[in-house]
């Protein structure tokens, strides 16, 4: 039939989620012409806005290991923001979301190798992991073997997937914009980009 109810009408305009990430509405028309009578009125529409797949858990792990006394050190000792800066840190929020851990397994360290993926996928210059490194390890070598095999199992829970946009970064940011770590904009810090040393 061509007439269809009020009520299963604006369910079919309601936006359904899809696995792309992107909403998928369907409208009804009836001034549109089907080949069939089942086709009648029915045009599919794709919205280009994005369904986040970071889930709130994610925001509160990521807010529970600030609260961690070395990663607290660590953003201090970071004061250039050379490997923590906002973006690089929502990125780490984007890593907590794709790599399928329960939110009580996040520790510590996943923080930093999350950090240190954001920063090898953003930054040009190898001397801020280098001083990551130093921070976490001091002058001592042995425990990097470790960090990387940690890091290739994170990278393999993402699928690989470690792009993160600015959009998806800002969507992250603003979940919670009170939150002090989204204060950290290295575009504000005075001086010269030569001057960005800790």
């Amino acid at each position: 039939m061509a007439t269809s109810q009020p009520s299963s009408q604006s369910e079919a305009q309601s936006p359904q989620p899809s696995s792309s990430g992107y909403c998928l509405e369907v409208e009804v028309d009836d001034k549109i012409p089907g080949p069939s009578d089942t086709q009648h009125g029915l045009k599919m529409t794709l919205k280009r806005k994005r369904v986040s797949s970071v889930l709130p858990e994610h925001h509160e792990v990521f807010t529970r290991l600030l609260e961690d006394p070395v990663v607290k050190r660590f953003l201090a000792w970071d004061k250039k923001l050379r490997v923590s800066d906002k973006y690089l840190l929502s990125m780490v929020i984007a890593y907590f979301s794709r790599a399928g851990l329960f939110s009580w397994q996040y520790r510590r360290i996943h923080f930093f190798l999350a950090l240190y993926i954001a920063s090898d996928m953003e930054e040009d210059n190898q001397a801020p992991k280098e001083d990551m490194f130093s921070f976490l390890y001091g002058k001592s070598y042995a425990q990097r073997p470790l960090f990387h095999r940690l890091r290739y199992q994170l990278l393999r829970s993402m699928r690989w997937n470690t792009r993160v946009s600015l959009e998806e970064c800002e969507e992250i940011q603003a979940y919670n914009p009170g939150l002090w770590v989204w204060s950290r904009d290295r575009t504000l810090l005075h001086g010269s980009p030569g001057a960005m040393e800790a």
